[in-house]
């Protein structure tokens, strides 16, 4: 990238870029946010407004061929990240995208071809992998704190949301032709991408889902077993229609001398037990949760560092969701 500094084009402006996202696209050196679309026009103009964005669209096609535009930040449902990516890439406009990078496995491997056809690269927002807390239990695990590790167990359960309720305007996130699945599809693959950042690729997978609450048509739980290259066993078990006492964000990395627990969205305290006993950590995370990752692809682009977060290296997570749900 010839240019000294990235200016970005939101494709999409909904609650995960108020916060999470999209105030860092400023707030890291060599960036800002130049142009905003949504399909509501009003919407992108009220966003840019508020941001201090200088232009909006509401066609994707022209944000993308805004000259001043030169990457793109692609912040939809999941049934138009391939989608979008591509026309982006194909327009030479690197591209970061929401997570997961598609609706499907055969859709991450059409990303990627585009990305290797046109030498442009597509990254991915699995932000987590580059937050301190979970920085600290990679560490905690590679070192041997917990000495040789023997298993790794997911649990999560949660209460329906109310918006479940609503059969006439049920969330895009249980609407499988635009998220991929059901909540396992929108939560399932922080997850799965942390563990394979710390052990490796899972490279067997399989699993059961059902609908056992009967609020939406997509599955409500799912339970999983999964290997990874080296033959390291885990299981994995998720409701999203549990009663609020079973409610659980739980990962345990069991070892032969301890074992590390920690959540993935609620960041509770992280547990290490061996036998000195119990230790607590509390391991605080930026303002902005992205604004880590963010600020690598950044560097990548002014070629003054290097992300590694590409969606060859997302690829995976949709591989191993899709086996888990049989749709491989």
């Amino acid at each position: 990238m010839a240019q000294d500094i990235v200016r970005w084009g939101f494709i999409g402006c909904g609650e995960v870029t108020e916060k999470k996202s999209g105030p860092a696209f400023g707030k890291v050196e060599g960036s800002m946010v130049q142009a905003v679309m949504s399909r509501n026009r009003d919407k992108a103009r009220s966003y840019a407004e508020r941001h201090h964005i200088p232009s909006y669209y509401s066609d994707a096609q022209q944000l993308i061929d805004d000259p001043q535009v030169n990457a793109i930040y692609i912040a939809t449902p999941p049934s138009s990240h391939a989608t979008y990516a591509i026309m982006a890439m194909k327009s030479g406009k690197p591209v970061y995208v929401e997570k997961p990078l598609a609706q499907s496995y055969e859709e991450c491997l059409r990303v990627n071809r585009v990305s290797r056809e046109t030498g442009v690269p597509c990254f991915v927002a699995y932000y987590r992998r580059c937050l301190p807390y979970f920085q600290f239990v990679k560490d905690l695990v590679l070192k041997g704190t917990i000495g040789r590790v023997m298993g790794v167990q997911i649990h999560f359960a949660v209460p329906p949301r109310d918006l479940d309720y609503n059969h006439a305007a049920l969330p895009w996130r249980v609407q499988r032709d635009i998220a991929g699945g059901g909540y396992f599809y929108d939560l399932a693959p922080h997850q799965l991408d942390l563990l394979q950042e710390i052990f490796g690729p899972i490279t067997r997978a399989s699993g059961f889902c059902a609908n056992r609450g009967g609020l939406y048509d997509t599955e409500d739980t799912v339970s999983a077993a999964f290997q990874f290259a080296d033959g390291l066993p885990g299981s994995g078990t998720w409701s999203f229609c549990a009663h609020d006492s079973a409610r659980t964000d739980r990962i345990a990395i069991i070892g032969d001398k301890g074992q590390v627990r920690f959540s993935v969205f609620t960041y509770e305290p992280i547990l290490l037990c061996t036998s000195e006993g119990e230790k607590v950590f509390n391991i605080p995370n930026p303002q902005h949760v992205q604004q880590p990752l963010i600020q690598q692809v950044v560097e990548h682009l002014l070629k003054t560092g290097t992300c590694t977060l590409d969606s060859v290296s997302a690829t995976s997570v949709n591989w191993v969701m899709d086996k888990i749900l049989g749709k491989l």
